[in-house]
Formats: C-alpha cells, sequence, structure tokens
C-alpha cells in the first residue's frame, strides 16, 4: 500500500529542489495528480502472479504454447524513468494450460513495480514454473528505455532484448533457438 502523504510531500520537495514553485496554479494540484499516478503504475507491489495464473485447465496438449507482442510499461529502478515495449513469452505445457488473457494480466503484476528489464523476464517466467509446472518457459523482451533515449548517450533508436530461459529452453539451445526464431518472427 503506497503511503499517500509521503509522496505528496516528496513531491512538493521534488518541485521546490528543481527551483519550481509548488504553488503556483500549474503545479497547484501536482502532489495529488502524482499519487494517482502512482497508484496506477505501481500497482504490481499489491498483486500476486499466481491469483491470476491459478486459473489453469487441464488439457491433452503436451506442446508449445506462445503468445506474442505483449505490450508493457515499466519503471527503471536506476533512474524512475519508463521503459516500454513488447514482451513474448512461450510454454511447453504438460498437461495443464492457462487462459491467454492471464498471460498479459502476469506481465502487468510484474511490469508494475519498479526494476529493470532483465529482472523482468525472469520473473514472469520463474512465475509461470512455480505455478503452471510447465516443461520450461521462455521470455523475450525488446523495449525502449527512455534512460538511454532521453537522457545520458541520447540513442533514441537503442532497442534492449533479453532472453529468460528455465527447463527445458534453458537445457535445449535447439529448442531455444527455433523458439526465438517463431517469437520474433515478423
Amino acid at each position: 500500500m503506497l503511503d499517500q502523504e509521503k509522496i505528496r510531500k516528496a513531491t512538493k520537495l521534488f518541485l521546490e529542489g528543481i527551483g519550481e514553485n509548488p504553488d503556483r496554479e500549474g503545479l497547484r494540484d501536482t502532489p495529488e495528480r502524482v499519487v494517482r499516478m502512482c497508484e496506477e503504475l505501481f500497482q504490481g507491489y499489491d498483486q500476486k502472479s499466481d491469483s491470476h495464473l491459478g486459473t489453469q485447465f487441464a488439457s491433452r496438449h503436451t506442446g508449445l504454447v506462445m503468445e506474442r507482442d505483449i505490450a508493457f510499461y515499466s519503471l527503471c529502478e536506476h533512474h524512475l524513468l519508463p521503459f516500454f515495449g513488447k514482451i513474448h513469452i512461450a510454454y511447453m505445457a504438460q498437461g495443464k494450460v492457462v487462459g491467454l488473457s492471464k498471460l498479459a494480466r502476469t506481465v502487468e503484476v510484474f511490469s508494475r513495480r519498479l526494476q529493470i528489464q532483465e529482472n523482468l523476464g525472469y520473473d514472469i517466467a520463474d512465475a509461470l514454473m512455480q505455478t503452471l509446472k510447465p516443461a520450461g518457459v521462455m521470455t523475450v523482451i525488446r523495449a525502449t528505455h527512455m534512460c538511454m533515449s532521453m537522457r545520458g548517450v541520447k540513442k533514441e533508436s537503442a532497442e534492449t532484448v533479453t532472453v529468460a530461459t528455465l527447463g527445458c529452453f534453458a537445457d535445449d539451445r535447439d529448442l531455444m533457438n527455433a523458439c526465438m526464431r517463431e517469437l520474433l518472427r515478423v
């Protein structure tokens, strides 16, 4: 649960720290707007992935399940700037599947927290492994980081790609490469 009063005070101090007048007309309501923004952007701290992944269905399917192009937005824990892009998820089912919307909801749980992209993919993969118990999970994330685009090196066209593999995808490079080609197919 967020401490709304601390967020209001911190916002006012931040505005003063950059030389602004937090009482001027355009900024007067900004602390309250930041509270509402934080409630939305950080709602993942109040959620657990198993609440979504717990809805499973018995299935004869024991093969590959992929969901591509799940859009996400998150905040970098190093600069508090956004990073955003698409997450692709694959898992090797073993008699149980999860509703496809539950994969997108799981992405939301983890992307709505401060973090780094490298951990985001493993958090999602680990949640699937722990809850669904598939033979393996793979996530591929392609993202743009505002800390690279609008500050620092200012490389606006840079894209970061991370791959997380668990289970059979980590053990079998040929399977991982074949799946990666399919996940990244345009």
